[in-house]
């Protein structure tokens, strides 16, 4: 049995759905890539804290050192780290996407005074839910956010793997770089940070992470059933959990 295919196969319908959400269709001017971008930072940040459990999880991250769980995942989540933690950005400077997409918000005018005081809250040994608080987060963010930490609070490297996987940044669609460059091309406001940012997420989810992740999922999963169902229901879960972040973003461009 192909539960890798069978599972691309159940998910389909949900990122299709996604792939072509209207919200794309309603982002016409500079201020609702501003108002995108402001949301979509969240899912930015709480990517990182998916990968980096998954590290703790499936490599040795204490001392003294000693061989932890399956080298080839050990491997795939190490590439992943390196290309995600430490990428490098258009001035080929070493930064986390993060960063990157915090540059890239800086130079389209975009606000950044929510998500840096969120994660200042944070570095300051405030949980992310006292954070949010302290940044009225919207509460469908903040719902997005949840179900990511409850994810983590699992302990189920094969369920972070899938909503790592499924949920990432490779929804969205190259639709949007064009989308992006048009409103850039009409504008005075430079946007090559936002544009190299989605060119390099293209790039690396097409050709490296994606190909690694599923492969990932699969060598955690092996030919338990148990596990395989858990990593479907946790998928569709994180799909409609990005269908309704999408959702609030489209309304919020609306009302503006």
């Amino acid at each position: 049995m192909n539960y890798l295919e069978d599972l691309e196969k159940e998910l389909a319908p949900y990122r299709k759905q996604l792939i072509e959400h209207s919200l794309y269709q309603n982002i016409k001017t500079i201020e609702d890539v501003q108002t995108f971008m402001e949301y979509h930072v969240y899912a930015v940040w709480d990517f990182m804290s998916l990968l980096k459990s998954l590290q703790n999880l499936l490599t040795c991250t204490t001392i003294p050192w000693t061989p932890k769980g399956n080298p080839i995942t050990r491997r795939f989540i190490n590439e992943i780290v390196l290309g995600e933690e430490t990428d490098v950005d258009s001035d080929k400077n070493p930064v986390s996407h993060y960063e990157m997409y915090l540059d890239a918000m800086l130079e389209i005018k975009a606000s950044t005074a929510s998500i840096v005081q969120f994660v200042k809250e944070i570095q300051n040994g405030a949980t992310y839910t006292e954070a949010a608080t302290s940044v009225n987060l919207d509460s469908t963010v903040l719902d997005f956010l949840d179900f990511t930490f409850d994810t983590i609070k699992s302990q189920k490297s094969h369920v972070i793997a899938a909503v790592f996987t499924f949920g990432r940044e490779d929804l969205i669609p190259d639709m949007f770089t064009e989308i992006v460059k048009n409103i850039g091309s009409e504008t005075n406001i430079s946007i090559e940070k936002l544009i190299y940012y989605l060119e390099r997420h293209i790039e690396l989810d097409g050709d490296e992470h994606g190909p690694m992740s599923l492969q990932m999922i699969s060598e955690l999963c092996i030919e338990d059933a148990t596990k395989w169902q858990e990593v479907k229901e946790a998928s569709i879960i994180a799909l409609q959990k990005r269908i309704q972040l999408w959702d609030a973003i489209e309304k919020s461009i609306l009302n503006r």
